[in-house]
């Protein structure tokens, strides 16, 4: 039988705290995973879901966008994807009735957590000028007040429509183009907080702004180096992949500021050995580099691979770098390299990194033993200033060896959300190609905008400023998800109108602008009933596309938790059709009844998706072209892959502050938060903790338990300030600290981002700690 959710927050100002864990999964995971799920789903639904999970006939996972193979196991997730599954399955409702009982002032004064336990949305729900309660309110009206405040503005660009990484390719296509006929580009995203440094980097780098990996090259890789990720709390089924290349003889080096128990020793519980025995450690060489130090790293590397290459010159020795490849295939070598050779302070590489030479010197000989390399990497790269010119030397450091373009080798960035790369495919990006805009114009019969719209820090600015009024959000929490929460609150709440279309509840329902509205929609796991021009109900299916490029259908097939939804594409085909009318000549309502037609107009826009419903009904769906991986072209300006030389940088921390990176904690996904623990890194019942090199906190004068608030100073003389955090002593990187977001993303400015890509710096925050009580 399922749990009720909380009556009240739980009590949080006194988290435990043991020693770090040195490996992850087995069967604490096992056990937590069905204790979650019974809770939210009761036994007999829990065994029923999660056999569905990510099979070729079932639903794709609604957590990590990380790929299948195509032989599934029985049980196919991990802890944390059936934790999310759980939660989107779950029997807890949240009625009008919960409305009427709680004000928006009592919605708001609880916290993330507890929202979130309340269960699933049953109702479109609408809160009027002025109101303190929202009302019930019936799908048509609401369609009608949105149409009221969009036909009102001034310009469609007053109009901001964000996406959170969880819609299907089907949905995103269409409000991406619903976006457009009303005439803006302002479609920023999740993407845009994440891996828009990768996009960027690759984009200019290979052409193509993704991985160039299957998961079959994880498996021929001689070396796997993996950056900046936490692949044990937030992509738990890598670490299988991982195993089965180190079975093959793979060797793995990680690169992280925090030593993670995933990447140390992982206990496969489909395994014997995983649940009762050792497990299978993972890393053979750990550099436990500073915040921001990787650009330094990895240049430090490719000088010593040059260094290596003229020292074997004319020895008759095998070539340390790959002549033939980058003559034939790459642009800029001579710059890049007289540039890497040119920076030769060691001094400087070891202060940027933290790591000793031995240590580099090491990772050097197993990179130079190497032929197939690969580099896997998450938000540790791209969350920085320098995030895109880090990236941008990690290609460099593959196209010296001609590791790009053959099994076994090549980029590998590792995404988050389920489908946040398939919605970016399907056009959901604030400054769109001239090719994808001309494809619709000519398959649509429409002139889209050309002008770039707003990414998510714009999005915000624009709030601020008055110059956006209108924000509608296709899920996600964007108020907790974003930097600076104090001024993105603040400006959120200038809008005349907030709409979010959801399954659960959370804080930004109750940061609402004028007027605001709560859309509640099917999740993975439900059933899509639609009904024909025949009057019959036709079940369809939606379509995701995983981190590797696979794109492949998802059906659910739970009854929908209420009567009273509407799928995504539903929402979003009624909407284009109240507020376009007859000046959009779109196929809307077709659209809504039969989503193979919306495949088959995506077939006639986005390249690699021709015969698309042919192709996505085969079993486990079809590859997207990648021309570097698939034939080593490279469509860049320059018709092959760029080397680049951008000079290096690295964090300045004045004396007596230290540099904060905000993360997750394993009770966590995204901004959803599970529960309070952090299994890990021995947290329990807590999440304002930070974590501190003992020597550093000795020096600040700071024990093990006591209580401080962080602090942090931006480059203008302006602080920020979140209360109340535990120190706990923790074996970080020297001079680096850590904490949990969303709690900590108050301490971002908002204009503290990323060159180029503009994503919030979130790993690199200079601040202090000020001690409140000891405990």
């Amino acid at each position: 039988m399922a749990g009720k959710p909380p009556a009240s927050d739980p009590v949080q100002d006194a988290p435990e705290v043991s020693e770090p864990q040195h490996s992850a999964v087995g069967l604490p995971a096992i056990t937590h995973a069905l204790r979650v799920s019974q809770q939210q789903m009761g036994v007999r639904r829990t065994a029923l879901t999660l056999l569905r999970v990510n099979q070729k006939d079932g639903f794709d996972c609604p957590g990590c966008a990380w790929p299948e193979e195509d032989k599934r196991h029985t049980a196919e997730f991990c802890e944390n994807g059936a934790k999310a599954v759980a939660e989107e399955a779950t029997l807890r409702r949240v009625t009008p009735e919960f409305f009427a009982a709680h004000s928006v002032a009592d919605l708001a004064g609880r916290s993330g957590y507890w929202l979130g336990q309340q269960g699933r949305l049953t109702h479109p729900m609408y809160l009027a000028e002025g109101a303190d309660h929202y009302v019930p309110v019936p799908w048509e009206r609401a369609f009608d007040i949105i149409g009221e405040e969009l036909t009102a503005l001034d310009s469609p660009d007053e109009a901001v429509f964000y996406t959170s990484g969880r819609t299907s390719n089907e949905a995103a296509f269409l409000y991406q183009l619903f976006a457009r006929e009303f005439g803006t580009n302002n479609l920023p995203d999740c993407s845009n907080m994440c891996h828009e440094s990768s996009g960027s980097a690759l984009t200019e780098t290979i052409g193509i702004g993704k991985g160039s990996v299957l998961l079959e090259d994880l498996y021929k890789a001689d070396l796997i180096i993996i950056a900046g990720q936490n692949p044990g709390t937030n992509h738990p089924r890598m670490l299988t992949a991982l195993e089965k290349a180190k079975a093959g003889g793979t060797k793995i080096i990680s690169i992280n500021p925090l030593p993670e128990a995933g990447l140390e020793r992982f206990k496969n519980p489909q395994t014997p050995r995983g649940l009762a025995g050792g497990g299978t450690p993972l890393t053979d060489l750990f550099l436990q580099v500073r915040l921001g130090g990787d650009q330094a790293l990895f240049r430090a590397l490719n000088r010593l691979i040059l260094e290596a290459s003229s020292s074997a010159s004319g020895t008759g020795s095998d070539a340390v770098i790959d002549e033939e490849f980058i003559r034939e295939h790459t642009h800029g070598f001579e710059d890049f390299a007289a540039t890497a050779r040119a920076g030769d302070d060691w001094d400087e590489t070891l202060r940027a990194t933290g790591l000793t030479r031995e240590e580099i010197d090491r990772a050097l000989a197993m990179i130079l033993a190497s032929r197939r390399t690969i580099v896997c990497w998450a938000m540790g790269l791209t969350q920085h200033k320098h995030a895109v010119p880090t990236i941008k030397e990690v290609v460099n450091f593959l196209l010296l060896r001609g590791n790009i373009g053959r099994p076994g080798a090549g980029v590998c960035p590792v995404r988050g959300h389920s489908n946040v790369q398939g919605d970016r495919t399907m056009g959901i990006f604030e400054r769109p190609a001239p090719a994808f805009l001309d494809a619709l114009e000519k398959e649509f019969g429409f002139a889209p905008p050309r002008e770039h719209g707003l990414d998510v820090v714009r999005a915000i600015r624009a709030l601020r400023d008055g110059q956006a009024k209108v924000f509608l959000a296709m899920g996600g929490n964007f108020v907790s998800a974003t930097p600076d929460t104090d001024v993105t609150e603040a400006a959120v709440r200038r809008a005349r109108l907030t709409v979010h279309v959801s399954t659960k509840l959370n804080r930004s329902h109750v940061v609402t602008g004028a007027r605001a509205l709560i859309l509640p929609t099917l999740g993975r796991t439900e059933r899509d009933l639609q009904v024909g021009p025949n009057g019959k109900s036709t079940e369809q299916f939606v379509t995701v596309e995983d981190s590797m490029g696979m794109v492949h259908a998802s059906r659910g097939r739970l009854a929908p938790a209420s009567s009273h939804l509407l799928s995504e594409t539903a929402i979003v085909a009624r909407l284009a059709r109240r507020v376009l009318g007859d000046r959009s000549h779109t196929p809307w309502e077709k659209f809504e009844k039969d989503y193979a037609t919306i495949r088959d107009r995506i077939a006639h826009v986005i390249p690699g998706f021709e015969d698309f419903n042919a192709k996505v009904a085969r079993p486990g769906g079809f590859t997207l072209p990648h021309a570097p991986r698939d034939s080593r072209r490279f469509p860049t300006a320059t018709g092959k892959a760029n080397f680049t030389a951008a000079p290096v940088e690295y964090p300045s921390v004045p004396e007596g502050r230290l540099l904060l990176q905000t993360l997750r904690s394993h009770d966590q996904y995204n901004t959803t938060i599970y529960g309070l623990d952090d299994r890990y890194r021995g947290i329990k019942n807590g999440r304002r903790v930070v974590l501190v090199h003992p020597d550093d906190a000795r020096e600040l004068g700071l024990a093990d338990g006591d209580y401080t608030d962080l602090v942090s100073e931006w480059t203008d003389g302006s602080e920020r300030r979140a209360p109340g955090f535990r120190v706990v002593h923790y074996p970080t990187t020297r001079g680096c600290a850590a904490a949990y977001y969303p709690e900590t993303n108050v301490l971002i400015p908002l204009d503290h981002t990323a060159d180029t890509s503009n994503t919030p710096a979130a790993k690199s925050l200079v601040i202090r700690l000020e001690s409140t009580h000891r405990s």
